[in-house]
């Protein structure tokens, strides 16, 4: 099988999907988001990336002068970097194309489209009857400070697209509030925030591929933010019956392959879906369990 990662020059995932590729026979190659690349003559579309970026294992005996997503078996997206909206609609579109010719995505595009969306995701979860924080998204400053008053004073303010905990901030005095909203609304920021969960300090994440959960890990840690990229120390976990229903509900809602369903439970011991993440990060997940993610994953592309 030939596949296409697309992801960053150093990310540790890049070279773990390529170890385990290889070591089943398959090619493996790294594209870039940024050097995407269309040619669109009377023979229809390709789809690969610019030619002076191409990786050379991709070009290898082709005649195409740029690496051709188009004939790839399967592309895995491992990132989803900020762009302005035309970049993003072009990224999107193709992988649309890529999936409309029976390549495999991983995820599928409407399943990026709405997990890289907290407002998008949290509006699916909601549908559903999945329990999920209370949330209210607007885009000024007078709505943003009634909905701090309406969420008890104490909010997670997060950017409505992001992960790793990054541009994620606690707000729990007026003061704070004030400040923060301004900053946002001047800057044409839309206002998403969470109620705050009070919580023992971890949560939990289920690593969810092909309809099954592959395990579970909590994650500890003295910041109310536990990504493992922001240190949090991570644990082997069994999840519960409950823990999982909630996962299986959450990855229908959004049309996830493989995800990781971040779950929280309150100090009165209700369970909440915090996050469904479309790409997943298993570096801590894998030291916590032994379970080598990658190779599932190329496992589960060679079975389809």
């Amino acid at each position: 099988m030939f596949l296409a990662i697309l992801g960053n020059a150093d990310s540790w995932y890049v070279a773990d999907i390529r170890r385990a590729a290889e070591k089943r026979g398959h090619t493996a190659v790294r594209v870039e988001y940024r050097r995407l690349f269309a040619s669109l003559d009377s023979q229809g579309v390709r789809l690969g990336e610019s030619p002076a970026d191409a990786d050379p294992a991709a070009t290898s005996g082709t005649n195409d002068s740029f690496a051709n997503l188009s004939c790839c078996d399967a592309v895995i997206v491992r990132t989803m970097p900020p762009g302005s909206l035309e970049q993003v609609v072009f990224r999107m579109d193709a992988l649309l194309m890529l999936e409309a010719r029976g390549v495999q995505v991983i995820n599928p595009p409407k399943a990026i489209e709405c997990a890289v969306d907290k407002f998008l995701t949290s509006a699916r979860l909601a549908r559903a009857g999945i329990p999920t924080p209370r949330t209210i998204v607007c885009q000024d400053f007078e709505s943003a400070m009634l909905a701090f008053e309406q969420l008890g004073g104490d909010v997670v303010v997060k950017p409505v697209f992001g992960a790793e905990g990054r541009g994620i901030m606690r707000v729990d005095n007026p003061d704070l509030a004030v400040r923060t909203f301004r900053t946002l609304e001047r800057l044409d920021a839309v206002l998403y925030l969470q109620e705050f969960i009070h919580h023992p300090g971890y949560d939990t994440r289920i690593l969810w591929l092909d309809g099954r959960p592959l395990g579970a890990i909590r994650r500890h840690s003295d910041d109310f933010r536990t990504n493992i990229s922001r240190q949090a120390r991570a644990e082997r976990h069994t999840p519960t019956d409950l823990e999982l229903q909630l996962a299986a509900a959450a990855v229908d809602a959004t049309g996830t392959r493989i995800a990781g369903i971040d779950l929280l439970t309150d100090d009165q011991g209700r369970t909440y879906v915090i996050e469904v993440n479309a790409v997943p990060g298993w570096q801590g997940f894998r030291r916590a369990t032994g379970i080598d993610v990658a190779e599932e994953l190329v496992r589960s592309i060679e079975g389809l």
